[in-house]
């Protein structure tokens, strides 16, 4: 997602609630556990998780990663204005996936939010994490699952998407057309030796990976 227009209509969506659920899902798996130490967080775009965990856990620091520049700018900007509660635990960095060493490795907590299904190699994505982990990190991945037919997936954007700009509409089109099926997802762990993680779906477009190195 390098293009202006893209980055520009995703940094001004309201996806507060999305975002919200997804540190809700964090404790329900982890039955409650604070956030606390060293955070990377894979895919982080204009960072909205991020600035919600600092101000939600005082006792973490986070890592963001992206590989977009345009993606990460509005989460630049926003960091400079020093508004957000928190907002000095977070760094940002721009890199693809995979590497093998990013200042703060290892992590105690590693987490990404639909950023699998924009790898056209599942892999680098399961192998990043284990290379930035280390025994006893939590990982915790939400993204996608693709539907069925082409229709169902019109059918979700007409559903969840209804007065988005084009360029989001295309886009998130696009992208449940492009995930992975949680069965996909399971064989993708079992072949990076993570097949003890839990897969489940939590809504009728998204699925939950979670565990522990």
């Amino acid at each position: 997602m390098e293009e202006v227009e893209q980055a520009q209509a995703y940094a001004e969506a309201d996806f507060s609630e999305p975002n919200t659920r997804f540190l809700e899902l964090y404790q329900e798996h982890f039955e409650g556990a604070s956030i606390t130490g060293r955070v990377l967080d894979l895919g982080c775009g204009p960072a909205e998780i991020a600035f919600a965990m600092v101000a939600a856990f005082p006792e973490c620091e986070v890592v963001g990663v992206d590989g977009a520049d345009a993606m990460i700018e509005p989460a630049r900007i926003r960091k400079a204005r020093g508004e957000d509660v928190g907002c000095e635990r977070i760094s940002l960095v721009v890199e693809n996936v995979p590497f093998d060493t990013l200042e703060g490795a290892p992590f105690d907590v590693i987490i990404s939010n639909s950023l699998l299904h924009h790898l056209h190699e599942p892999v680098v994505h399961w192998e990043t994490v284990k290379a930035m982990g280390r025994p006893g990190t939590r990982v915790f991945v939400v993204d996608l699952f693709r539907p069925g037919s082409r229709e169902e997936a019109k059918s979700l954007v007409e559903q969840y998407a209804v007065g988005q700009p084009d360029v989001l509409r295309q886009d998130f089109y696009n992208s449940l057309l492009a995930a992975f099926r949680p069965e996909e997802i399971a064989a993708q762990l079992e072949r990076a030796g993570l097949d003890g993680f839990e897969v489940r779906t939590v809504s009728d477009r998204h699925v939950l990976i979670a565990g522990v190195l």
